[in-house]
């Protein structure tokens, strides 16, 4: 496919596509909220139609966990009503839609990773709106779509996240408190767009359907942040935090609930593409190394 409309192009999963869809030689007509307002979804069908593309990838939505809760309207317009216009513009023009989602959708009481057939049961309106454009995009266009779920998604580049909370907070205060007892993969911008990029690539036999993508590995929140400051110290960046604690989650109230295990199982796409993804700590080492080495933190 040379063709590609990219949306959410600002975000930091967007940032990330552009860059790796352009290297790998495929022309890319990519909008942020500036050309195309999510909260405005009928724009939708006119910008596909206009630019009739071989494939849309959807990397926008609202992700404001605990905002959502009050902005509920915002957070349906985005992640349930875009979605389904999307998926309305794609039945139109015979393209096909490529739509990222969350780990969000379950509800994490299971022990055991997460599989792609799985019955979804949000916790909370992020997790329920992002569910509802996934159910959209498979009644509107089931042969047409590849949703991909995906969890804990950190990079160098875009809006705040973990990994770069983290950082500023090691570096200006000396005791932290981290949840310890929500669980799942932290995932690499670099690595989840990698896979998009394969998906793109070898579309023809990639079947439509869910997907679900990670690096491997566990953590806690307490986890990543004890490796984070590794990491950094390692790299020979000082740092000022001299305690993290780990907190349950009832010490740490939030708005939304949050699962309290997220692990997705990945073996349907390792399977389809024959990529093993890296272990976190891994891919955890080489962006904090790029990131700080390029002093950005």
């Amino acid at each position: 496919m040379s063709r590609v409309l990219l949306l959410g192009k600002g975000g930091q999963v967007g940032q990330v596509l552009l860059r790796r869809l352009t290297a790998a030689g495929m022309k890319v007509v990519a909008c942020d909220r500036r050309q195309l307002d999510f909260e405005q979804p009928a724009q939708i069908q006119t910008l596909v139609a206009d630019l009739h593309p071989q494939l849309i990838i959807n990397a926008a939505a609202y992700t404001a966990v605990d905002r959502a809760e009050v902005e509920i309207t915002q957070a349906q317009r985005v992640n349930a009503e875009a979605p389904e216009q999307l998926a309305m513009a794609a039945a139109a023009c015979g393209t096909r839609l490529m739509h990222f989602s969350t780990d969000y959708v379950f509800d994490g009481q299971s022990g055991i990773p997460w599989r792609e057939g799985d019955n979804p049961n949000p916790l909370g309106i992020y997790g329920q709106t992002k569910l509802a454009g996934e159910m959209a995009i498979r009644q509107m266009i089931p042969d047409q779509h590849w949703i991909i779920r995906t969890a804990w998604v950190y990079g160098a580049t875009g809006p705040r996240n973990f990994v770069k909370t983290m950082v500023r907070l090691g570096q200006t205060r000396d005791r932290i408190r981290v949840v310890c007892d929500q669980v799942g993969t932290p995932t690499w911008t670099e690595d989840l767009a990698q896979v998009v990029v394969a998906f793109v690539q070898d579309g023809d036999r990639v079947p439509p359907g869910t997907y679900h993508y990670t690096n491997s590995g566990v953590a806690s929140w307490y986890d990543l942040a004890i490796a984070i400051f590794e990491e950094v110290r390692a790299l020979g960046i000082p740092l000022m935090v001299k305690e993290v604690q780990p907190i349950p989650s009832q010490d740490y109230p939030t708005a939304a609930k949050r699962p309290f295990y997220s692990v997705l199982d990945c073996q349907k796409i390792t399977a389809l593409l024959g990529y093993r993804a890296p272990h976190w700590r891994v891919s955890l080492r080489t962006m904090l190394s790029q990131y700080l080495e390029a002093g950005q933190s």
